[in-house]
């Protein structure tokens, strides 16, 4: 098969990173695949994994007429079989773009909730089952799960990572309990969590020696860095550090006594065998244990707690609990790194990826025509609801991980990133 992955961007985040990996996975496997899409920091990676790169032009309003264009285009010159758009954007442009051609459109989302406005008969993954429940109640015809996976080859605890000499470049101390974060610095969905990270540690320095490593950038780094220098002074010594994006985030899971964490970073603090925390909205901060595996399997590595102003309690609660109990913490590593192991490879994705394709090329050619009206009536509320907010001043910027996981709403808000790891 030729085939071409569409993320939705290029930054640093779950989704393109779960895009990135599985395309070149599927390549191993004998396909010839293309990464199609804007310049971005993951261009690095792209290139480390052998994958070609094509340059999108440049999005504007959503659907972008040019880059159907150019989809179109490649269809011809290269004959490709299957456009793979991640997340709502590209999923509508490689499907408008495979109309009248040889090629199939195809979608993952791996967002929190999935744009009502894709069109009901196009194969789509989702990346929980909680999710894939919902949009097959909703009438999606050709829905399968995907969970996220990681790269067991490149994410584990056996990596020489120089993790001495990145604790010393942050500042870690020798003795410290190190409490680390992967993460974008966005309002939605993030700065909640991260905010009450910072009062947790706030609150249990003088108990215990611990440091808050977080690494990451976005729109909301003014105000975790106003917080983080707040707890800093308090408590007359560094106890938050902010390291920024990196560009290999991998020592900053090495160096880890113990990761906070959702989605695809969650899966990676597992993959490096460390106790983890995960993150979700409104209060919720659950550590991974057998007991509550279940939930995250059926809901993904999320949750919804009892209210924001509970999740710095709850949170310094479970900081205190597993600095206070070693053998804890060897169990709980050893469990996450055997769960990982087990269901999350990426392997086991490129097999499931790869049968994906070849059902989606099966299909008779008219279910990848996008004459949904429904879908386009769906699109056409969504742009009129997202035009108000902008109007109002009230649009987020990541839409679909403003929702709650599994949730369907009757008229989708604002406009998206996909899922942030």
């Amino acid at each position: 098969m030729k085939i071409l992955v569409f993320p939705h961007d290029l930054e640093i985040g779950g989704s393109q990173i779960n895009a990135i990996e599985i395309a070149a996975a599927v390549q191993q496997r004998g396909h010839e695949v293309v990464i199609f899409g804007r310049k971005g920091a993951l261009n690095a990676r792209i290139v480390g994994l052998g994958l070609e790169f094509i340059e999108s032009p440049r999005p504007s309003h959503r659907p972008t007429p040019a880059i159907v264009r150019a989809l179109k285009q490649l269809i011809s010159s290269r004959g490709f079989d299957v456009l793979h758009g991640y997340e709502w954007p590209p999923t509508l442009e490689c499907a408008l773009a495979a109309r009248k051609t040889p090629a199939v459109a195809v979608s993952t989302v791996m967002s929190m909730a999935v744009a009502p406005f894709i069109p009901k008969h196009l194969p789509l993954m989702v990346g929980t089952a909680s999710i894939l429940v919902t949009e097959q109640k909703f009438g999606r015809t050709r829905t399968e799960l995907l969970e996220p996976p990681v790269d067991l080859a490149a994410n584990n605890p056996s990596m020489e990572l120089g993790v001495e000499t990145f604790r010393r470049q942050w500042g870690l101390g020798s003795s410290s309990f190190i409490v680390s974060t992967v993460t974008r610095l966005a309002v939605e969905l993030k700065l909640e969590g991260l905010l009450s990270a910072i009062e947790a540690v706030g609150r249990v320095a003088n108990q215990i020696p611990v440091q808050l490593l977080i690494a990451g950038s976005g729109p909301a780094r003014n105000i975790v860095e106003a917080a983080a220098n707040e707890v800093n002074r308090r408590t007359g010594r560094r106890v938050v550090v902010l390291a920024g994006q990196l560009d290999d985030p991998r020592a900053a899971y090495a160096a880890a006594d113990l990761v906070l964490g959702m989605g695809g970073s969650a899966l990676r603090a597992m993959a490096f065998a460390k106790p983890l925390v995960v993150q979700g909205e409104q209060g919720f901060w659950e550590l991974l244990t057998p007991e509550s595996l279940p939930h995250f399997l059926q809901q993904g590595w999320f949750g919804t707690g009892p209210g924001a102003q509970t999740g710095g309690g709850r949170l310094a609660g479970l900081l205190v609990e597993v600095y206070g109990n070693p053998d804890r913490r060897r169990e709980l590593s050893a469990f996450g790194l055997a769960t990982v192991t087990g269901r999350f490879s990426l392997s086991r994705a490129a097999e499931r990826q790869e049968a994906f394709y070849g059902r989606a090329l099966q299909e008779p050619a008219a279910v990848q025509v996008l004459n949904n009206f429904g879908a386009a009536g769906r699109f056409a509320a969504h742009q009129v609801v997202q035009r108000t907010r902008q109007l109002l001043g009230s649009a987020a910027e990541d839409d679909f991980n403003a929702s709650r996981p599994g949730r369907r709403q009757a008229v989708v808000q604002q406009a998206p990133k996909g899922v942030r790891g």
